[in-house]
């Protein structure tokens, strides 16, 4: 199938400014030319009813959080919430690159959105990220009501490299036994460090994220080619998906992380658990955040959005 000519007008602007691929630059380079392309890929945000920036108590030090609520919800409800892991590689990305995402998301489910702020490789190897989205999720489920939130309604959800977190989340919980999680919103997620799935053959050379850069990303989260491996790093790996929360996984057709993408979907409906498999196949990986450029962008977000605010209804 073509790519979308919203898509490509995004790939041509990448080759007309002449911006480098991520692996041949320095992490905190890479930072940098992710939070300038905000400007020229991501629409105004949209207005909610609140924004407030939280700390958590965390075994490293404060964790930075980002608290949303929906517009038109009513003030002092208790609101059901998503818990929201940005992407980035687990090495770029931040509460102010994902800002748009969360909003959108918060206005189209009529809920909140918690942002969590967690450690980036490599000055913190994994698990530290994992550690990190962990900890917050379960000190929002323990402590959200605090903030209007209703523990009893949680979900996690995250694009990309977050996507990969909201999933070994989900796991970790289901190990645990709590939190209650009602919901993982997977955004085309990056769930099999080994990247070997087939679509990561296709796509080598001409996007903003192919399997060299992929692969870039990995090396600098990850301790060891042994921790590929660890399903807290790979969750597609884990031996057993049951008894996880309802999914709805997101997968882009020019995207190398589309085929592990659609295989963990297919492992959870095989594992009992119900799962909503949203394909865009001819989007390129990161389009969510793209929105200026590319329309599909907010369909996307809307769609997603409304998948949860069906589930926190339930």
């Amino acid at each position: 199938m073509a790519l979308d000519p919203d898509a490509q007008r995004v790939l041509d602007l990448i080759r007309e400014s002449g911006r480098p691929p991520y692996e041949t630059l320095q992490p905190s380079e890479a930072r940098e030319l992710y939070r300038k392309g905000r400007t020229v890929l991501q629409p105004d945000p949209p207005s909610v009813a609140e924004v407030r920036d939280l700390e958590a108590p965390a075994p490293h030090g404060a964790l930075k959080l980002r608290l949303y609520r929906g517009a038109g919800t009513t003030p002092g409800r208790a609101l059901p919430a998503l818990v929201f892991f940005h992407g980035g590689g687990w090495v770029i990305g931040d509460l102010d690159t994902h800002d748009g995402v969360c909003r959108q998301l918060a206005n189209a489910a009529g809920c909140a959105v918690v942002a969590v702020d967690y450690r980036l490789a490599p000055e913190h190897k994994f698990p530290a990220a994992v550690e990190d989205c962990v900890w917050a999720t379960e000190w929002i489920a323990q402590q959200g009501a605090t903030f209007g939130l209703d523990p009893r309604r949680l979900a996690v959800g995250g694009d990309s490299a977050g996507g990969n977190l909201a999933a070994t989340v989900c796991l970790t919980a289901r190990e645990r036994g709590a939190p209650g999680l009602v919901f993982q919103l997977l955004i085309y997620p990056a769930v099999d460090m080994a990247m070997t799935h087939e679509s990561h053959r296709r796509h080598t050379a001409g996007l903003p994220l192919t399997h060299a850069t992929a692969a870039w990303f990995r090396d600098l989260y990850l301790r060891d080619a042994g921790d590929q491996a660890d399903w807290r790093a790979s969750p597609l790996r884990a031996a057993d998906l049951r008894g996880l929360p309802a999914a709805y996984v997101l997968t882009a057709g020019f995207d190398p992380l589309c085929t592990e993408g659609e295989v963990f979907a297919q492992r959870l409906q095989e594992a009992g658990v119900p799962v909503a498999h949203r394909q865009w196949p001819t989007q390129i990986h990161g389009f969510i955040t793209m929105g200026r450029i590319i329309a599909a962008s907010s369909r996307a977000l809307d769609d997603a959005g409304k998948a949860l605010g069906r589930a926190f209804a339930r």
